[in-house]
Order: structure tokens, then C-alpha cells, then sequence
């Protein structure tokens, strides 16, 4: 499978809040980095992160673009609620090896009616 048709298939999933499902396109050392927190070292962490983070909002990613090179697509997206972002997927055999997002958190945080961190 070519990192587009991955990314549109993680889109598909993530849309469902399926956690277990999600984690399956990843590789067990996979790294999911989110700028705005830490890295996620693992195919069990980025599992329990994702379920944690669905319990949490109801997330939609909507796709505005998908760019592909070589072993690598670029996701632009934006939620119903108007915040935008983008996702750099590095794809494998057909597993994300890493995965970096950029989007604005407080936005986000304030958009679900979520906790604003004091500083």
C-alpha cells in the first residue's frame, strides 16, 4: 500500500475513535510526536494514547490534502469545529515508522470544553 492510500486508511479509522484498529498501521517502535507533547514511543503506548485521547473529545479529522514522496505522505486536515493541522507520516512495509502532528492545543482544548492548562 503506497503512504496515501495508508494515511486515507488512517483517517478512515481514526474517524471511528478505534484505538486498537489504528494502532494496527503502526510498527511495534513506531514514534508518534504531536509537537505540543512528548513523544509516543511504541505500537502499545500510541494504542493506549489514542483510546485515552477518544475517551477524552469527539475527534474528526477531515482531509484537505494528502501530499506522497517516496516513503513519506503529508497530511492537511481540519475538524468540523474549525482548527486546522497537518501530520508527517513515514511509511515502512506498510507501517507508520513515525509519525509527527502539528495543530494548535489550546484551541483544540477549548473547542471540546477540556481543561486549559493555568500557564
Amino acid at each position: 500500500m503506497n503512504p496515501k492510500a495508508l494515511v486515507i486508511q488512517w483517517v478512515e479509522i481514526f474517524n471511528k475513535a478505534d484505538a486498537k484498529s489504528l494502532a494496527s498501521l503502526y510498527s511495534e517502535n513506531a514514534i508518534n510526536h504531536q509537537v505540543n507533547t512528548s513523544p509516543i514511543e511504541g505500537k502499545a503506548a500510541i494504542q493506549k494514547m489514542f483510546g485515552e485521547e477518544f475517551a477524552k473529545a469527539n475527534m474528526v479529522c477531515i482531509i484537505e490534502n494528502i501530499f506522497e514522496d517516496g516513503e513519506w505522505a503529508i497530511l492537511e486536515w481540519k475538524n468540523p469545529l474549525g482548527l486546522r493541522g497537518c501530520g508527517l507520516f513515514h511509511i515502512v512495509d506498510d507501517k507508520i515508522i513515525f509519525q509527527r502532528g502539528y495543530w494548535d492545543r489550546l484551541t483544540f482544548l477549548r473547542q471540546h470544553g477540556l481543561e486549559v492548562p493555568k500557564e
